[in-house]
């Protein structure tokens, strides 16, 4: 056989094999999901639970933690989402970037389009701040959609409730920083943008639980908005006749038969390494049992959005126990989550918008405490129950960076290793922040549609598999 007749002879076979899992050479900005079986029941629910920044690394090590939390080894423990028995691997680059911030990662769960760096519901073809060229790119929003189709909808998030994640549910913005007006340029003004916590205020849902409260009000009450008197929760109360709180107290009590509007910090949630047992604030799970409570009320079913921020924030800081810490309350909330939903009709994803240059390294022994200084297994060295030394004679950690604010390099001498959930880890490179890492993120699913969750995909398809549970395709 002649070579050029050979190789037109694979060609051929590479596309008649690519034919049957389409998903696998989706285009960068647009593809269909899988398709679906012919008799397969539709979700009335769906809940996308998205860890910020929960790369496969620090499930590995969260898994650990929550069994070493509980006196067992570690390696053992099963976190509940790792029960579900579809799981894909899922590509998170931005158009512009092989290593992607959480506005573009998000836009493409909620949109269906992958987009750039720091754009959020807007196509990639606008540049970042451009706010007259983004008007033309607007591109469509899971949470406009659900609402149209008469669903409820719930956004919660241990973050900002206008940072990137939560805002994609709901929000466009040529910039993902513009959560208050006095965050758009004076040159941008005028063209048709909004600041992401008017867009909130002025859009439709039934439940939006986070922190954030400075983009919502004027600075007579602690915020930054241009006007010194803005007051937004009273602005949405008005149009609404929702209910506006501020502490776990008052949402446990809020009414259910109307939307709830809860901000509970002035920025971000509390980390729970630092949360006070006297916290005032709702955990993650309680976010999670309020909102599934008061969607469940809607006949048409609901789409649910729960994000874990603070795990990201951890990491950046270079803080693994930090990240450790939120990823066990992530998984607390899903439980609360698969032990009160019928799995006959709720499709829980779970799943990361991106992952951290955090590794997981050095032969420690089987439970070795996974925040702690790297022992190796008996009988591995002289002395048992040793630390190993490195070449500088110094011991080092499990858990660490390969950039960050804990950087060792240019050190003369590397100094002890902090250990512990307070501990920042040692890393390479010196940066003010520890950055995002490229590498694919897990998808886990349960429930109708979950099938769809298989394979090497495309970020935007998550959107695609949402909607066609919901029997939208």
């Amino acid at each position: 056989m002649s070579r050029p007749l050979a190789q037109s002879i694979l060609f051929a076979a590479f596309l008649l094999g690519g034919c049957s899992h389409a998903y696998r050479s989706a285009p960068v900005v647009s593809a269909s999901a899988p398709a679906s079986h012919a008799s397969e029941e539709r979700a009335k629910n769906v809940i996308l639970f998205i860890g910020d920044g929960m790369g496969i690394s620090t499930i590995t090590a969260a898994r650990i933690y929550a069994g070493q939390k509980q006196g067992l080894a570690g390696e053992e423990y099963v976190l509940p989402f790792e029960t579900f028995d579809n799981v894909a691997l899922v590509k998170t680059y931005n158009t512009n970037a092989q290593v992607p911030d959480s506005a573009g990662t998000a836009t493409a769960m909620h949109s269906g389009e992958k987009t750039r760096i720091g754009l959020l519901g807007i196509g990639p073809e606008a540049p970042r701040g451009d706010c007259r060229v983004g008007e033309a790119y607007h591109l469509p929003l899971l949470g406009e959609e659900v609402k149209d189709r008469g669903l409820a909808l719930g956004i919660v998030s241990t973050a900002r409730i206008t940072h990137a994640t939560p805002a994609s549910v709901f929000a466009r913005s040529v910039d993902r920083n513009w959560e208050a007006d006095s965050a758009i340029p004076d040159d941008q003004n005028g063209f048709g943008c909004r600041d992401i916590a008017r867009q909130l205020v002025e859009a439709d849902w039934d439940v939006a639980l986070g922190g954030g409260t400075a983009a919502f009000f004027g600075s007579e009450r602690g915020g930054r908005r241009v006007a010194v008197d803005d007051d937004l929760p009273a602005r949405w109360s008005a149009r609404t006749g929702g209910t506006y709180v501020t502490d776990a107290s008052a949402l446990a009590v809020a009414p259910t038969d109307r939307p709830v509007l809860g901000l509970f910090s002035p920025s971000h949630m509390t980390y729970v390494a630092e949360r006070e047992e006297a916290s005032s604030e709702p955990t993650l799970t309680d976010m999670t049992r309020e909102a599934i409570a008061r969607l469940t009320d809607n006949p048409d079913g609901y789409y649910l959005m729960v994000e874990s921020g603070r795990i990201d924030h951890g990491h950046h800081d270079g803080r693994a126990g930090y990240a450790l810490e939120e990823t066990v309350e992530f998984a607390r909330a899903i439980q609360y989550a698969i032990d009160h939903t019928d799995p006959a009709e709720t499709l829980i994803l779970v799943t990361a918008d991106h992952s951290h240059v955090f590794t997981i390294a050095g032969y420690p022994r089987r439970g070795n405490d996974i925040l702690g200084l790297v022992v190796p297994p008996d009988g591995e060295r002289e002395v048992d129950g040793e630390p190993y030394l490195a070449k500088d004679g110094v011991p080092y950690t499990t858990l660490s960076y390969a950039n960050g604010m804990g950087s060792i390099a240019g050190m003369d001498v590397r100094p002890m290793p902090e250990t512990g959930v307070m501990a920042r880890q040692q890393a390479t490179i010196p940066l003010g922040s520890e950055t995002h890492a490229g590498e694919d993120v897990a998808l886990y699913a349960q429930g109708p549609g979950a099938h769809r969750a298989r394979g090497v995909i495309e970020q935007n398809l998550i959107y695609n598999i949402i909607r066609s549970a919901f029997g939208w395709e």
